[in-house]
């Protein structure tokens, strides 16, 4: 599949929320295939700037080829939990420097499409997973090696997987025989330990999409990159995510409502409502793709984006 034709979720609406002024400064934590960097760089003037970040190291030479003559454009190799260091070395400072973050916190389509990256159970490929795969544990090394329990409470817990001991019993008595090397093997395994399809799901998406969070710290990176958003942005800067499983939602949606609250002061403290340090404010409701999008793209409609204004003067 050409990586051009990876089609962003809810493009328009994410950069038209983001981009509130055409000479800030702009942070695109999940660069992907660049579909939301190339609308947001259009909206820039000539004193505009984007830093995009990404792990893929495939993203990163896509970035630099693509945008090879752009000098409002900067690609930065790493986490989005470390895109204070991304603007440090774009913009010599780390803290109160942007004007809008972005995150899109779904896997680009080149990564599911292409086998050899091992994220799909539907084509066989090497059992990877790996967003950097210059570095990290991949998918194999860690189904092979890790402890029975532990991997049925990465299902459980990252893929809500009912059925989480039994599948993982299943290929803790496998990998004795041979160990997993290829997607479909895994992907056999799972299906084979599970009682209870559900209509229109793989029956071992909930296990590899488990092994996929785990293995690339996808939670643990999102709420570090919730934490440092609240030193990077200015006061009115916007912070715009993209989720597409319950899990992230939660931890977005949970984030945004207690930095709306402030601190939670003990009860009778004589403190007033206008003196309680609050550092971001809802901006509108939770957005969803229209009908239409979900029709060009069936991987919009699980998506949730959700919009927040940094607080203070």
């Amino acid at each position: 599949m050409s990586q051009d034709l990876h089609r962003s979720v809810l493009l328009s609406e994410a950069v038209d929320a983001l981009v509130v002024d055409p000479d800030g400064f702009y942070i695109d934590g999940t660069f992907g295939r660049g579909g939301h960097s190339r609308l947001i760089v259009e909206r820039l003037s000539d004193r505009g700037k984007l830093v995009a970040v990404d792990k893929d190291p495939q993203a990163i030479d896509y970035a630099r080829e693509r945008f090879a003559n752009e000098s409002r454009f900067a690609i930065w190799h790493g986490s989005f939990a470390d895109m204070d260091r991304a603007a440090e070395e774009v913009a010599g400072q780390s803290e109160a420097v942007a004007t809008g973050i972005l995150l899109d916190l779904g896997v680009s389509s080149p990564q599911l499409d292409q086998a050899e990256r091992g994220f799909s159970f539907r084509q066989d490929g090497p059992l990877d997973m790996r967003m950097d795969t210059s570095r990290g544990i991949s998918a194999a090394d860690w189904v092979n090696s890790e402890s029975e329990a532990e991997m049925a409470r990465v299902f459980k817990e990252y893929g809500e997987e009912r059925f989480a001991r039994r599948m993982a019993g299943a290929i803790a008595r496998r990998r004795q025989d041979k160990p997993f090397s290829r997607t479909l093997d895994l992907a056999e395994v799972v299906k084979a330990a599970n009682p209870a399809w559900e209509k229109g799901k793989h029956p071992a998406t909930r296990v590899f999409q488990a092994i996929r969070i785990h293995v690339n710290g996808e939670l643990e990176d999102l709420q570090l990159a919730l934490k440092k958003s609240l030193a990077l942005l200015k006061p009115g800067g916007r912070l715009v995510i993209i989720s597409f499983h319950s899990l992230e939602d939660r931890i977005v949606k949970r984030f945004i409502r207690e930095q709306e609250r402030g601190p939670q002061l003990p009860r009778g403290l004589p403190v007033m409502e206008s003196q309680i340090q609050k550092t971001l404010r809802s901006v509108g409701k939770p957005v969803r793709a229209e009908a239409s999008e979900v029709d060009d793209n069936t991987r919009s409609r699980s998506a949730v984006m959700r919009i927040a204004e940094k607080l203070g003067e």
